[in-house]
């Protein structure tokens, strides 16, 4: 999506416009590289997920999230806490669509594993729920606003089932909506299998990039 959207603001915008909000978008980047990276790519040790590449439309819908206080503001969200005043500095729809479009145009980068015994086999009977929202492939679906998952790091997706069954991920509907999925997942044990089977499925996606 990030692709085609670049796409058609090549076609309708001049070279010099596509210019100047790429440096505005880089420009506002800066906050943001400091938790996620230069490249986007996160770092465990400050909670910052890699962002690099993920589709515009979901970028906008979170800083919309953390902006408004629906996601970000939970006392025992670390991670959310920090962004939620980070959110603040986007003082204008403009300035969000601008940050959305140049985090999505950087070069996906695909995490290295870091969580151990999760049984991916086991998992892939867990994913089964999933797939009606995020897809059997993992790549998301817009139409109802839910993310890829693929190429996100095992620890990021661990600590977002946790917080999810918790009910301290957010308020906003989907947040809501994933409290339930996320409680089908009996026990920690659980969670690690279904992310080794979506760690399988970042291997297809990036076999096939390839």
């Amino acid at each position: 999506m990030a692709a085609a959207a670049l796409a058609a603001l090549a076609v309708v915008a001049p070279s010099g416009v596509r210019a100047e909000a790429n440096a505005r978008g880089k420009e506002l980047f800066q906050l943001c590289a400091q938790c996620h990276g230069p490249e986007g790519a996160g770092n465990q040790l400050v909670l910052a997920p890699a962002i690099a590449g993920l589709p515009d439309w979901y970028i906008k819908a979170q800083l919309h999230n953390f902006k408004s206080g629906t996601r970000g503001t939970h006392p025992e969200d670390t991670g959310g806490l920090r962004m939620y005043p980070m959110s603040q500095t986007l003082k204008t729809d403009e300035d969000i669509q601008t940050m959305a479009a140049y985090v999505a145009s950087l070069p996906a980068r695909r995490a290295a594993p870091t969580l151990e015994g999760g049984d991916a086999t086991r998992g892939a009977k867990f994913y089964q729920v999933c797939t009606a929202c995020h897809g059997p492939d993992g790549n998301g679906n817009q139409a109802i606003g839910s993310p890829r998952l693929t190429g996100q790091a095992d620890w990021y997706l661990l600590s977002t089932l946790q917080k999810l069954k918790a009910g301290i991920r957010g308020s906003y509907p989907n947040a809501v909506i994933m409290r339930g999925m996320a409680g089908t997942l009996s026990d920690e044990q659980a969670m690690r299998d279904v992310i080794a089977y979506i760690m399988t499925l970042s291997s297809q996606t990036a076999a096939i990039a390839k």
